[in-house]
């Protein structure tokens, strides 16, 4: 380990599992146990760009939380990729070390008494942290139900181990196409929710679209909002609109952000870098103080109570409502 902030890991295993999705092994270069972490928990990986420049991309754990000799992600090589997946595809072979940062978690289970139900909803690759949550949900004996949706069989991840899992006969695997059984088609998430017991908590992460239903869903069948828990791996992130100042006020420095750069970049080009992962405003990262001006919040990360605050913001996508916004930078 090199440090608190970041850990050196060696690939120890890589495993096709369902059409272009790799699940990699993650085990300490040095040996030691890896730092714990919760269920919904992700690390930043470090990856080279096509450029030679960095790049860090988030993934989910989907191991076991009670098994620290290694951690495992699932990575779909997406075509669309902006440059992480495809990294991770090209460059992580079994031997090869790389940096990751320590687990942090955005997408925390409830457990304990009064947690209530678990409903987990995972759509494609965004079943990872579904697993990992399983294990724990599991392990406590609390109740849930794990709803698992992929395009056909042969797109679909994790088939096989869980299967043979201890909590298998709490998992349903639903398919849009090539369904095997009647029961395997579409998830019906209207019906699922709607026999939920009082209490309940709804968990989703997956394609946006499979999100929105799934929370639409939720809110239809009477779920409050502090009972709906998602976690977005991709976005479509609102791009443009009119330039405005930023003032760094710690640096004494200020930059003009045109219409289709972003705040970040504008920053790092008068020598003021803030470390961006995302840069989708999904993982957090660059969330910067903010000391005057209203910005014009365009990331998923911050709740909307937060957003109403107007007391951060994440300067990888979201811009600014007035001519000039004072950061503490």
């Amino acid at each position: 380990m090199t440090s608190a902030q970041t850990l050196r890991v060696r690939v120890a295993k890589r495993q096709a599992s369902g059409q272009d999705i790799a699940l990699f092994t993650l085990v300490s270069a040095d040996g030691a146990q890896l730092p714990p972490f919760e269920a919904g928990a992700h690390i930043d990986v470090h990856l080279p760009g096509a450029t030679g420049q960095e790049i860090i991309r988030q993934y989910s754990l989907c191991g076991n939380p009670a098994d620290r000799s290694h951690y495992r992600i699932g990575v779909l090589r997406d075509a669309n990729s902006r440059g992480g997946s495809v990294a991770v595809h090209a460059h992580l072979k079994e031997g090869v070390e790389l940096s990751i940062s320590a687990p942090r978690n955005h997408f925390p289970l409830i457990t304990g008494a009064g947690a209530g139900k678990a409903y987990l909803f995972g759509g494609g690759i965004g079943v990872t942290p579904m697993i990992a949550m399983a294990h724990t949900l599991h392990k406590t004996g609390m109740d849930f139900e794990f709803h698992y949706s992929s395009r056909s069989p042969s797109h679909m991840a994790f088939s096989e181990e869980l299967g043979a899992a201890p909590y298998a006969a709490r998992v349903h695997k639903h398919f849009d196409e090539n369904a095997p059984t009647p029961a395997q088609q579409r998830a019906d998430a209207a019906a699922i929710l709607g026999a939920a017991p009082p209490g309940a908590h709804v968990y989703v992460c997956g394609p946006k679209g499979y999100m929105d239903w799934v929370m639409a869903t939720a809110r239809e069948q009477g779920f409050p909002a502090e009972r709906i828990h998602y976690e977005f791996f991709q976005v479509e992130v609102k791009k443009g609109g009119d330039s405005f100042t930023v003032v760094a006020q710690a640096s004494g420095k200020e930059v003009v952000v045109e219409a289709e750069d972003t705040i970040a970049n504008a920053l790092e080009r008068i020598g003021i870098r803030v470390q961006v992962s995302c840069e989708q405003g999904i993982c957090g990262t660059c969330l910067t103080n903010v000391l005057e001006g209203t910005p014009d919040h365009r990331d998923e990360y911050q709740t909307d109570e937060e957003k109403a605050a107007n007391e951060q913001i994440t300067i990888c996508c979201s811009r600014s409502l007035t001519p000039r916004l004072v950061l503490d930078l």
